[in-house]
């Protein structure tokens, strides 16, 4: 048996026979042209065809994913339409006289090369959505066929990487997991993959001459197990029974509440991206949204979404879940997190840079924008707004101009709005430090822990050279949120926890104890929580 690993994406068990995805683009040969009008013009109905694949394709991709994940197809058909992508195969062609073909594989070559060398990971990213769209373009200009379903059984699919549009193409059912060479967990293949959750696995350094093996997909380990023998086989079949029974024992605390046996009420909400994840909180019965992190409406987005825009998507939020708290963080992009509708300067130490509130308080008509589209949605259901990156008093002072102002546009507007509930982030050591004052301007706080972790121990949490140094049950880290707490309850208002540290059921006894009000988590983590809470003797 041989083990190979890499990163996961998406955790679960998969059992079954590799098929290793070949990579079709062929070499484009350079063809010299006698007509340059004649090649254009084969260009420009080229890229009309190509626009409705990607138009149908982002309606499938809706449908099995949900709009936020859809929208890559929609900026892929806006760089096809018109821009500098397109016009460099154009200016190709003219100036060259050479074939569509040859043309627009130049230019995905060199933008994607261009992409690949910027130091912002986001930005890094667009050099695979480049290759997807010229690998299109080139396919329909030769008059290849859009889908070749060459999968016949349930597979393991290996690939070096896979497009959004591979991925969205795929047939589900035949799928047991991707393992693919490339790629990383925020690029769009990774996404998609979370959101039809599909056990995934990437940068696994693995040869195509695995084609046809039997192996065992682990992806909460990591791992890819080839050739495994019967023995083995054997443990991870029963294995996997056996979180299919665990997941039937959970279920039946659906329904239930979340309390000790002391009697003490926990609340368990969810973290959610979009407002599909909804089904997955719903199914899981959260007991409301600890975290709805708006940005990703503004993720891979070349314009800023509208008032009305956010308005719809809160609306839809706040209505699916009825009665049930719902907690809107305002946009917080920086550091990991980059939007071209969002253009930042490059930063020495983007972490500790211009993000979450900061860059909001930088463009205060776009920060308006969403407050007023969370107002308006408010009447709909139990929303509340909070504020991310907070460290000062003035700050909250800042916040409550814009948001004052964003009241009076309203009604001068005609539009209904309601009061919210606000809270803040507690994710730096400055705001758990002076949390009994920031306490007595807000109604609630979320600790994020881990921001407060990374920089109560000044330590980046996304360095992989870091990683054994990283500890996030640091002492430190514990006595800030146990302050926090107390500072919380002393000024009469509730703390939750809406990092990673609140699904570590390491800890959970421990953040009970000292008081806390609320865990917000993924919702495939509620259940084993809420079960461990019931669990807790007497405090």
């Amino acid at each position: 048996m041989k083990i190979l690993e890499g990163k996961s994406v998406f955790p679960g068990i998969a059992i079954g026979k590799i098929q290793v995805w070949m990579e079709e683009w062929d070499q484009v040969k350079r063809v010299h042209v006698p007509d340059r009008n004649q090649e254009l013009r084969r260009l420009d109905e080229a890229k009309e065809k190509a626009i409705v694949e990607l138009k149908e394709l982002h309606q499938k991709a809706e449908i099995e994913a949900g709009s936020s994940e859809a929208e890559i197809f929609e900026v892929h058909q806006m760089m096809l339409d018109e821009g500098e992508y397109i016009e460099a195969i154009r200016n190709r062609i003219r100036t060259e006289s050479v074939n569509a073909e040859y043309a627009a594989t130049a230019a995905g070559e060199y933008f994607a090369d261009m992409f690949r060398k910027m130091d912002n990971e986001y930005m890094k990213e667009r050099a695979a959505d480049i290759l997807d769209i010229t690998k299109r373009l080139v396919r329909v200009l030769s008059g290849e066929k859009q889908n070749r379903n060459i999968i016949q059984e349930p597979v393991i699919l290996a690939a070096q990487n896979l497009s959004p549009s591979d991925t969205i193409l795929l047939d589900k059912s035949m799928i047991l997991a991707f393992v693919l060479k490339k790629g990383s967990v925020n690029s769009h293949t990774a996404i998609l993959a979370r959101a039809m959750n599909i056990p995934a696995l990437i940068q696994v350094p693995f040869s195509d001459d695995m084609e046809g093996s039997m192996a065992i997909v682990d992806g909460d380990k990591g791992k890819l197990f080839l050739d495994p023998d019967q023995d083995f086989l054997e443990k991870y079949t029963k294995e996997q029974n056996a979180e299919q029974e665990k997941q039937k024992i959970l279920n039946q605390l659906k329904g239930k509440e979340t309390v000790t046996k002391g009697g003490r009420r926990i609340e368990l909400f969810a973290n959610i991206g979009s407002g599909e994840d909804v089904d997955a909180v719903l199914e899981n019965d959260g007991e409301g949204i600890g975290l709805f992190r708006s940005e990703f409406l503004y993720l891979g987005k070349e314009q800023l979404p509208s008032e009305e825009e956010q308005f719809q998507i809160y609306k839809d939020v706040a209505k699916r879940m009825g009665d049930k708290k719902v907690i809107i963080r305002t946009l917080d992009l920086g550091a990991d997190k980059q939007a071209p509708c969002f253009p930042m300067e490059k930063e020495e130490n983007p972490a500790m840079g211009c993000r979450g509130i900061r860059l909001c308080l930088e463009h205060p008509k776009a920060f308006k924008s969403q407050l007023k589209a969370i107002l308006r949605a408010g009447m709909y259901g139990n929303l509340s707004i909070m504020y991310p990156m907070i460290t000062s008093i003035g700050e909250l002072g800042k916040i409550g101009e814009i948001l004052q102002i964003a009241k009076q546009e309203l009604q001068e507007e005609g539009k209904q709005y309601k009061d919210l509930e606000q809270g803040i982030m507690v994710e730096t050591p400055a705001a758990a430090m002076i949390s009994d004052l920031l306490a007595k301007k807000v109604d609630f706080f979320s600790i994020g822990t881990n921001d407060l972790t990374q920089y109560t121990l000044a330590m980046d949490r996304q360095n992989e050279k870091l990683e054994s140094f990283y500890e996030p049950g640091h002492e430190a880290v514990l006595r800030l949120i146990r302050m926090v707490i107390e500072n919380a309850h002393k000024a009469g208002i509730w703390a939750g926890i809406c990092g990673e540290l609140g699904a570590d059921t390491r800890f959970t006894e421990e953040f009970v104890k000292m008081g806390i009000d609320e865990l917000s988590v993924s919702p495939s983590r509620i259940l084993p929580l809420r079960r461990l809470i019931r669990s807790i003797d007497e405090i």
